[in-house]
């Protein structure tokens, strides 16, 4: 921007009711972005078994990994945090298309378009077909026979239109309107259970026990929170007097994160009223929820990945195997960095500690540090373990949309592990296509992490982040095209300076709902009669 662009701005700005929350030097650099773009990340190769990503050895490594994680809930260390602002009208995309193309929805039209392949009939009659499996299915055919339609009679007179509009709208369960969280995922003996209600029961079973408190943090939108409370409280009320105690905490995505928005030729938007438009910038945002927690070590999982109770018991295994881990490597950090004060330290020790950060930290080291002198080295190493560390689960590559475990390298040649997006990487570059194609492992959002140093201070996390991260997307408004920016990844850019460690897990600990059909999987129904 010309300098007096930006004196436009500024007064534009100042001259708006309301003004926006976002700092003017933000929206100037975020303006800059937009000119410069974003690059793409340079993929060395994908981490594999052996080569970025460790294996927990079952009979050398359970037993005492589960011990440090058992000592740290019992030290009221433990907290989990889930994104759950997301709103539930993803999980319906289809049927919201059934219903906004057909005035009535009758077998014959969604029959005539899945002839053709036509994903949103496809999808309608998948739901259609198996309704009665899902866990809000009770509600809804409740729902319908209050205003007087019969269940059973719709299915056989093949018009579904009031099924589909029960489902979705204010008429029945309004459930494009209301958040992920506070869909019924899984139905048990004694009534369905949404997903906000599935995670705390989850989390009493890894982050609580009998004389400590289990903690949740939820991350929500504003106008949900009545809703969610209503879900939420029961649940708090009903094990506190089975002598279990849970405190649930919320927090909402800032304004102060937003990011403008601007015209193709990277222009300020304006809206109908000519007011400039800002959006919110993607789940990078929450990295400032999760610095504002001032936690110890926390859990983090999306709000659509989880399995019903009867297959639960591998994931508690694998939620504490990969705290425990990340305590015995916060335990040997916190020696070497003792260690590292020594002004008399030998040659030994430092190649020791060196070869601890290069095997178990993946650390790259250059020919410059056997070159230092043993002052430079030992500051190199101080600034290498003085960060935040995550241990992330990562399971084997079965086809999701999604992230990734790979070696990127930067502007200066350094290698280093990330979690990389289909979006950061320039697939027109063959090279890149290729080692994108040859990922093995997939990122399923199932980290710890450690976001205190060693004297047990909090990290200021927003240190540690890639600011030449993120994503320019382009949107439209009010008919109009617009480009919109996302702030850096909560588990790509926003933790791309973190300690990095990646540990395979089984896939059932993997199982998200993006549409409302993968509750038919599986892993989301109940468990067959034996």
């Amino acid at each position: 921007m010309t300098e007096n662009e930006i004196e436009e701005l500024k007064k534009e700005l100042n001259q708006k009711e309301g003004s926006p929350k976002v700092p003017f030097y933000k929206i100037l650099e975020q303006i800059v972005t937009f000119e410069k773009g974003i690059p793409y990340l340079r993929l060395d190769r994908p981490c594999t078994i052996g080569d970025g990503i460790q294996i927990i050895d079952e009979e050398e490594d359970y037993e005492d990994l589960i011990a440090n994680f058992e000592e740290a809930v019992e030290n009221d260390r433990v907290c989990k945090f889930v994104p759950a602002s997301g709103a539930a009208s993803r999980m319906f995309k289809n049927l919201q298309a059934v219903q906004s193309k057909f005035s009535n929805i009758k077998r014959e039209k969604l029959e005539n378009g899945a002839a053709i392949k036509n994903e949103d009939c496809l999808a309608a009659l998948e739901f259609i077909d198996n309704i009665k499996r899902f866990a809000f299915y009770p509600e809804l055919k409740k729902t319908l026979a209050n205003d007087g339609y019969d269940f059973d009679k719709l299915l056989e007179e093949k018009d579904y239109t009031e099924i589909i509009r029960y489902t979705l709208d204010s008429a029945g369960l309004n459930y494009v309107n209301q958040p992920k969280g506070s869909i019924k995922f899984h139905l048990y003996p004694d009534g369905a259970k949404t997903a906000f209600e599935e995670h705390l029961e989850e989390a009493i079973n890894y982050t609580g026990t009998e004389t400590t408190t289990a903690r949740v943090h939820f991350t929500i939108s504003p106008e949900y929170r009545g809703l969610i409370s209503s879900i939420v409280n029961p649940v708090i009320v009903r094990y506190k007097k089975s002598g279990i105690k849970i405190e649930i905490s919320y927090s909402y995505q800032k304004p102060s994160t937003d990011t403008i928005a601007v015209t193709a030729d990277n222009k300020p938007f304006t809206d109908s009223r000519n007011d400039l438009v800002f959006r919110p910038a993607g789940h990078g945002a929450l990295l400032e929820n999760l610095n504002d927690l001032h936690g110890d070590i926390i859990f983090i999982k999306n709000i659509d990945n989880i399995v019903t109770e009867h297959l639960r018991n591998t994931t508690y295994l694998y939620k504490k195997l990969l705290a425990g881990y990340l305590i015995k490597l916060q335990e040997k950090i916190s020696t070497y960095l003792r260690a590292l004060e020594n002004d008399d330290i030998s040659s030994s020790t430092l190649n020791s500690i060196k070869q601890f950060a290069m095997n178990e930290l993946s650390i790259q080291f250059d020919e410059k540090f056997d070159a230092a002198n043993t002052g430079r080295q030992k500051k190199f190493l101080q600034d290498v373990f003085n960060k935040p560390i995550r241990v992330c689960g990562m399971v084997k590559n079965q086809g999701e949309p999604g992230g990734g475990p790979f070696w990127v390298k930067d502007d200066d040649g350094k290698i280093s592990l990330q979690i990389v997006e289909k979006s950061q990487i320039d697939l027109d570059n063959e090279e890149q296509l290729n080692i994108f194609k040859s990922s093995t492992h997939f990122n399923p959002v199932d980290l710890v992490c450690g976001v205190r140093d060693s004297d047990g201070n909090p990290f200021n996390l927003l240190k540690y982040t890639n600011p030449d991260s993120g994503l320019i997307t382009t949107k439209s408004k009010n008919g109009k095209e617009l480009k919109a920016l996302e702030l850096p990844g909560l588990w790509n850019g926003s933790m791309a300076k973190w300690i990095t460690v990646f540990v395979k897990v089984p896939s059932i600990t993997f199982n998200p709902v993006k549409v409302v059909n993968d509750l038919l999987r599986k892993e989301h129904q109940p468990p067959k009669p034996d």
